[in-house]
């Protein structure tokens, strides 16, 4: 059967699904009702089988918050399999002569989603094991396998919270997700801090005054932390007020990247022995730098993935999606470059047509769809019930179907869902990954029957009265509703 028989047989089910469709269940219209969100504000497609049970605005075009990461996770699953990995390298192009690097050490940024401060240390060590004590040229960091290299230049804050962990935006060598954790003890007249990890010339202090808040409630208080620069110190201050007798550690983005590098690097390096004639600086061009000297391999992308719709991170998500634009499989490494004229194209757009073409061989109709990052944490991505409800089937007819599946919350168990649904039948049963912003409320995923038949739900919520567990109170009463019936 063609492809485009196919689509039109599809198109069909549709059509009958919208015109059949039972009205939505009691519980999800009372819910909605009581709440004050309009009937129209809601997208949802619930399917068993080959039937459709519900199609409620199944092609209205929505913002999808992070559910969006399932088109990221299951194009990344198929089209750079499941031994997928990032890498992050020491090169260089010089001789080692008498303990001395007579040129430049290249760190290669390869989209490694788990570049940490422990890593870069093991990487360090390997130069210290070989012998180098002392680099004559510069530390160039090569960001260039992403397009352009630094995606958060120019970017404006997407929320009122830029310092946050779910606001980093990665970027080829970004290493511990750019993160300073914080840790703060306070008396009844004194706070104090601690930073880590350590980074070169970079120290912190408070202007926070001491409150008699309940320590409970140390979030109340706070306000958005900055930095200044003195020289070659950097000095990161926090802002507002915090709880006496309280003990609260946080983690924190501020820094801009290449800082945050550099200075993580340069005091390794010291601490290990090791010392610098040249800089820390950013690579410009591709260098060639043919020497392996060191390395660190991410975990596989299923591992990756896990982590990504589990916790909803946007980081991650983001990552896997760059890497989509960015790098092919490779059966013996697990990933390489694309080749050169890749970076012509923005390394996004690339994304968004590796995407689109995974969607197109899955007979998945792309209209209505808007990519941006590929995790949902943006006000311009936009997709259909319909199609999330598509990328679901895909997902359980995929050779990495297990894999897909084990990266999605658990009802009642774990990741976004922990603590949802436990009174539910759908409690331990149904996988779902779940999507909010502000004005937005999603779920998409798995929930079986009462008979334990799999059904595909698809639920998007888009209004001002989703707030306050109003819309997520609607979406759980639906995944109530498929699981009891």
């Amino acid at each position: 059967m063609s492809s485009s028989i196919k689509s039109l047989i599809a198109a069909a089910l549709l059509a009958a699904g919208l015109a059949h469709a039972a009205d939505l269940p009691e519980p999800v219209t009372r819910l909605m009702q009581s709440s004050g969100i309009p009937l129209e504000a809601a997208g949802i497609v619930v399917i068993r089988g080959d039937a459709t049970l519900i199609s409620h605005n199944a092609t209205q075009s929505m913002q999808p918050a992070s559910t969006m990461k399932l088109f990221t996770a299951m194009t990344a699953l198929e089209q750079l399999g499941p031994v997928f990995r990032g890498r992050t390298e020491f090169r260089t192009n010089a001789d080692v002569v008498n303990g001395v690097l007579q040129g430049d050490l290249i760190l290669r940024g390869g989209a490694d989603a788990d570049f940490n401060e422990d890593a870069l240390a093991h990487m360090v060590q390997a130069l210290r094991n070989q012998g180098i004590r002392k680099i004559k040229g510069d530390i160039v960091v090569d960001r260039l396998l992403f397009q352009p290299s630094r995606p958060d230049a120019g970017q404006p804050p997407f929320d009122e919270y830029p310092w946050a962990y779910y606001n980093v935006i990665p970027n080829a060598a970004l290493v511990n997700t750019n993160l300073l954790k914080v840790e703060m003890r306070s008396s009844a007249d004194k706070l104090s801090l601690v930073m880590m990890p350590e980074l070169d010339k970079v120290t912190i202090r408070s202007e926070m005054k001491l409150s008699d808040a309940p320590c409970s409630a140390w979030e109340n208080g706070w306000r958005s932390p900055d930095y200044a620069r003195k020289g070659e110190r950097i000095e990161v201050v926090l802002h507002g007020s915090f709880p006496k007798d309280c003990i609260k550690s946080t983690s924190i983005n501020v820094l801009d990247s290449q800082d945050y590098l550099a200075r993580l690097l340069l005091a390794e390096w010291r601490k290990q022995g090791g010392s610098l004639s040249g800089e820390v600086r950013d690579a410009t061009s591709a260098a060639v730098a043919p020497r392996l000297l060191a390395e660190h391999v991410s975990r596989t992308l299923p591992e990756v993935l896990r982590d990504t719709n589990k916790q909803s991170d946007n980081t991650l998500a983001r990552t896997v999606f760059l890497s989509l634009g960015s790098l092919e499989a490779d059966p013996a490494l697990g990933s390489r470059p694309l080749p050169a004229d890749a970076a012509q194209t923005s390394t996004a757009m690339r994304a968004e047509t590796a995407i689109r073409a995974w969607l197109q061989q899955h007979n998945i109709d792309g209209n209505g769809l808007v990519l941006d990052n590929g995790s949902g944490l943006s006000r311009t991505e936009r997709a259909t019930p319909a199609q999330l409800a598509g990328v679901l089937q895909a997902g359980l007819k995929s050779l990495w179907m297990p894999e897909f599946l084990a990266s999605l919350p658990i009802a009642a168990t774990d990741g976004t869902l922990r603590r949802r649904l436990k009174e539910s039948p759908a409690a331990q049963r149904a996988r779902l990954k779940t999507g909010s912003l502000s004005g937005v409320i999603a779920i998409a995923g798995y929930v079986p029957d009462a008979s334990n038949q799999p059904c595909i739900v698809v639920a998007i919520l888009n209004d001002a009265h989703v707030a306050n567990g109003a819309g997520r109170a609607v979406l759980d009463a639906l995944v109530d509703w498929v699981a009891r019936n």
